[in-house]
């Protein structure tokens, strides 16, 4: 019985990983003037990631969100729009964070995890990575409190309590709340006052 001769099958090799930037190395590309804001880039997990463009119900949400924030909190804390917080391996450019001190607190460098009370992604294009990497991205740093304001759905999503570093990055807990909902702001754990859900979307 002829025993037919099985050639071994090959798959192609897989493609090389993109390099891996850390922080200090993504400093240095912006103080030599390599990036800038007009980049329109943002370091995710050692990543160069582009920023998608808004639209204009992104921009309106993400103004309202920062004034509600603004009216309610209390002293010790400002609300920032789309700047930087430095995390271990990402500089992550969020919506709207809420943020310890003052900003000439953070003449020399970012706000880091311990400074960071809040942070709000307002999603509409971006929800997928908002409610997938972003969380987890957020999770592992340790901020405390994550909210997705869900424009499709007309919802605000509220994580809480963050696993900290693990393989399967996380929060503890997950709430929904409607337009006609209010949601209680906490910041290191003590509650601060309800906010209208309504007042943080377009």
């Amino acid at each position: 019985m002829a025993v037919g001769t099985q050639h071994p099958t090959t798959s192609p090799p897989d493609e090389p990983s993109p390099p891996r930037l850390s922080v200090e190395a993504y400093h240095r590309l912006v103080r030599d003037g390599a990036l800038n804001e007009d980049d329109r880039v943002e370091l995710l997990d050692g990543l160069l990631v582009a920023k998608r463009p808004t639209n204009p119900s992104h921009r309106i949400a993400t103004r309202k969100a920062r004034v509600a924030l603004e009216r309610i909190l209390p002293a010790g804390w400002y609300a920032d729009e789309q700047k930087s917080i430095t995390l271990t391996a990402s500089e992550p450019e969020p919506d709207v964070a809420v943020v310890r001190g003052d900003t000439s607190d953070y003449q020399d460098r970012h706000p880091g995890p311990r400074d960071v009370g809040l942070v709000v992604e307002v999603s509409d294009t971006t929800l997928a990575q908002d409610q997938g990497f972003k969380k987890r991205l957020y999770a592992a740093a340790g901020i405390p409190c994550y909210w997705v304001v869900n424009i499709p759905a007309r919802r605000l999503e509220v994580y809480a309590d963050p696993t900290g570093p693990s393989d399967a990055p996380g929060y503890h807990h997950r709430s929904e709340f409607g337009a006609d909902d209010t949601v209680v702001l906490v910041l290191d754990g003590q509650l601060v006052r309800h906010i209208r859900v309504s007042d943080l979307l377009p």
